[in-house]
């Protein structure tokens, strides 16, 4: 089965988050912010992280205009906020993902983005999620270095929602459905907000 991890940067140092990749075997990153560079955290702008990778031997692909959560798409917003069911639609983020499928072929992936919770990032609520339903096994590395697969992630979203496990109306998958959507709400990008 094809497996792809995903990672948040957060706020370790440049050298710590070169260790926490290698420790996972990590051989690849594909960075799916929408802007190769953080504001408040410079070691993870683009062509510092390149040069740290490179030095590691882990290989590196900018997908931000791929798989970001920041649309460029108008179609994709909704009274100002981006809706994550429309972008996952479009051809551009389906070629993304093709893209991270293809590489896991070749490497061991991880899909990195800038938070800490994969909860709070659309690495999860939308990328992992459409790689998840193509039958690719995905896993979250954790920012103290233990790893969380994508459904023990969804059954502690479940938690974090006060959503149910089970409801005799509806099924897990459906549940699951409505965890997603009002995660993706809660957390996806207006570019009004800023």
């Amino acid at each position: 089965m094809t497996l792809v991890y995903t990672v948040g940067h957060s706020n370790h140092s440049e050298q710590g988050f070169v260790d926490l990749l290698t420790k996972n075997g990590i051989t690849a990153i594909a960075d799916v912010r929408s802007s190769p560079y953080s504001r408040f955290n410079p070691q993870f702008n683009r062509e510092s992280l390149i040069k740290s990778f490179r030095k590691a031997g882990i290989a590196y692909v900018f997908l931000g205009a791929e798989l970001g959560a920041r649309s460029e798409d108008c179609s994709c917003y909704e009274n100002g906020k981006v809706q994550y069911d429309r972008l996952a639609q479009t051809e551009v983020f389906r070629k993304g993902l093709e893209r991270v499928v293809e590489g896991s072929r070749a490497y061991r992936v991880a899909l990195m983005c800038a938070e800490k919770d994969p909860l709070d990032c659309h690495r999860t609520i939308l990328v992992a999620r459409h790689l998840v339903e193509r039958g690719i096994e995905v896993k979250h590395i954790l920012a103290e270095g233990s790893v969380e697969t994508h459904d023990e992630a969804m059954q502690r979203l479940l938690q974090v929602l006060d959503l149910p496990e089970q409801d005799m109306f509806r099924s897990r998958e459906q549940i699951i459905a409505d965890a997603y959507a009002i995660r993706g709400q809660g957390i996806a990008y207006e570019p009004d907000a800023s």
